[in-house]
């Protein structure tokens, strides 16, 4: 069977990769906007994993109306839940038997509700499989800590592919860098550089 995989090169997603290949013939994909090319990180990750890779062309308008949000709250929360939607959207109308993406229990942000993903299973007629689900922070920093080497950074230092990147780089170029830091809370990202 056929999974598809939101990607961005970071270690949960990384781990979902890894759990899932037993099972699924596994294809990584980033969502892309136009805005950066970001996603070759996570292209170079995916490769080195052994996995295959693709972008996930996604509408830059989306991006923007995220951009929008997060002015409007002065925070990225619901910006990112925005864009996280849209790119499960678009992943679930291509050519997979199901989708899947690194969601943890903990997480804040994204998230993917029980009502959203039975929408769309229904509305797609495709399994929507989330595997670090039952996993919190700890436990998955257990098993990365087992597999992976991992680049641990603040978020503006550390190469990746998630939409925070895309995000920020939108932001910096129509407000200056410098208002990157109104809207995003200092915060550590990661970058898987080797499977073991």
């Amino acid at each position: 069977m056929e999974l598809g995989l939101l990607y961005s090169g970071g270690k949960d997603s990384t781990l979902a990769a890894l759990l899932l290949e037993e099972f699924y013939d596994v294809t990584l994909l980033t969502a892309h906007f136009g805005i950066s090319d970001d996603w070759q990180h996570a292209r170079e990750t995916a490769e080195s994993a052994g996995f295959a890779f693709e972008r996930l062309e996604c509408d830059p308008d989306v991006a923007r109306e995220a951009v929008d949000r997060i002015r409007e709250d002065g925070f990225p929360r619901n910006g990112i839940q925005h864009v996280h939607q849209h790119a499960l959207e678009r992943l679930a109308t291509r050519e997979f038997d199901a989708i899947a993406d690194g969601t943890r229990r903990d997480d804040r942000v994204p998230t993917v509700s029980r009502a959203q993903a039975q929408s769309l299973e229904d509305r797609h007629d495709i399994d929507y499989i989330a595997p670090l689900s039952g996993f919190g922070r700890s436990a998955v920093d257990r098993l990365v800590d087992d597999r992976l080497d991992v680049t641990v950074g603040p978020s503006e230092e550390i190469d990746r592919a998630d939409y925070e990147a895309e995000l920020r780089a939108l932001i910096a170029e129509e407000e200056g860098r410098a208002a990157i830091a109104d809207y995003f809370p200092d915060h550590d990202q990661t970058y898987v550089t080797n499977v073991r």
